[in-house]
């Protein structure tokens, strides 16, 4: 699927060990792990099938959140970021919204760059996580791209 308003990397990392290290190098990026939902056990805990596996984490940098949410506290409602792990076709995805495209819908020119900072950091924190150790490239081989 292809969609200009998400961001996606895929690794040959389980989704386990793919939310582990997004856990431990979402801070260095000056990023909080706020929560991770295990939607395949949310979903079977309330009675309903999900054979696959997805969890959604929950990050925020703190700094960055202040700046937008003082020009317009309605942008809470789409905070915090999300970077949603998933098994497709074999794979690991990592994806989330474009923080550019989802706080334009907010129309506050001065929260454009703050989004763009985000965005780079974003980026940065899923090409990290699906980095191979020290290699510079992504677990499928492709360079990493910052």
């Amino acid at each position: 699927m292809t969609n200009d308003l998400i961001l996606t990397r895929t690794t040959h990392l389980s989704v386990d060990a793919a939310c582990q290290r997004l856990v431990a190098i979402a801070p260095q990026h000056k990023f909080g792990v706020l929560a991770t939902h295990n939607l395949r056990e949310k979903m079977e805990s309330k009675g309903v099938p999900f054979p696959r596996e997805c969890r959604v984490i929950e990050v925020c940098n703190p700094q960055q959140a202040q700046e937008v949410l003082t020009q317009a506290i309605a942008i809470s409602t789409a905070l915090p970021c999300r970077i949603s792990i998933y098994e497709e076709n074999g794979r690991t995805v990592l994806a989330t919204i474009k923080p550019t495209a989802l706080l334009t819908m907010f129309g506050v020119p001065g929260a454009a760059a703050a989004a763009q900072q985000v965005e780079v950091a974003m980026i940065r924190i899923m090409d990290e996580t699906c980095a191979e150790s020290g290699s510079g490239k992504d677990a499928a081989g492709a360079t990493a791209v910052a």
